[in-house]
């Protein structure tokens, strides 16, 4: 599989993830080596290429700096050297890398902007723990889940779409959602806490809409789901000069989304 770059320095690479793929390699894989067809991760990608385009021998040095979901399609960012890993990592720790992301979910929301800003557990222990839970189950424990951390996000309705369904009449609303925090599945979960689940995401909550009789939700991507990190401003590792990188939403949306 071929990568798209959308940014290159002599310390930094931007590249664009293809939903289904992982961003780097699974704690198995990482012991067994790189594995080959849909479990080849991102950064098994992206080293190949750092390999093949300047002849390097050995191991490749690549800098993990942040990740995205293995159904999230998205820009990601990795340190091609130890100052670039670095000096990412330091932006994202200062929250002064700004993204941007774009999802279509399920429902009206009730205001055209806001924010949401609350306490939960460390997502990454108790969301992963209750992946054999039915999807109400797994709702009734986030929101009763011990809160300690704050999770914040920004998110803005960028457009609806109403449908027709033996239910009656539904919606589909394109956000665009600035997350401040950069917990595990936090958009995913704060999203389907909100009663508006992403599209495709079964994990957090889509099958309980869609399993209802009559309601086609039409969402056939396998790999994906309706989230995409679609844009990225951060600073260069050596000369503080700031990059802005945007990347088109996917075309399988426009069936949910044109007029």
């Amino acid at each position: 599989m071929s990568i798209k770059v959308l940014y290159e320095d002599n310390h930094i690479i931007a590249v664009e993830k293809p939903a289904g793929v992982l961003t780097q390699p699974s704690l198995h894989q990482a012991s067994a080596g790189a594995a080959q067809g849909e479990d080849y991760s991102l950064m098994d990608m992206v080293k190949k290429y750092l390999k093949e385009k300047y002849k390097k021998p050995g191991e490749v040095f690549l800098g993990l700096v942040h990740r995205l979901d293995k159904p999230v399609q998205g820009i990601v960012l990795f340190g091609k050297t130890s100052k670039g890993a670095s000096r990412l990592s330091e932006q994202f720790r200062n929250h002064t890398i700004q993204k941007t992301y774009y999802a279509i979910v399920l429902g009206k929301l009730k205001m055209q902007k806001g924010e949401v800003k609350e306490k939960i557990n460390k997502i990454s222990f108790f969301a992963e723990g209750f992946t054999k839970k039915s999807d109400e189950e797994l709702l009734a424990e986030i929101k009763k889940a011990t809160k300690t951390r704050t999770a914040e996000l920004s998110w803005e309705v960028v457009r609806e779409k109403p449908f027709d369904t033996a239910q009656g009449k539904r919606v589909y609303t394109l956000l665009k959602i600035l997350p401040k925090t950069g917990r595990f599945h936090q958009i995913r979960v704060q999203l389907s806490s909100m009663g508006n689940p992403i599209l495709g995401d079964t994990k957090y909550g889509f099958k309980t809409f869609g399993s209802k009789p009559g309601l086609n939700l039409n969402w056939d991507e396998k790999k994906s789901i309706g989230l995409i990190a679609s844009e990225i401003e951060f600073k260069t590792a050596t000369e503080n000069k700031i990059i802005n990188l945007k990347i088109d939403l996917p075309e399988e949306w426009n069936k949910f989304l044109s007029k």
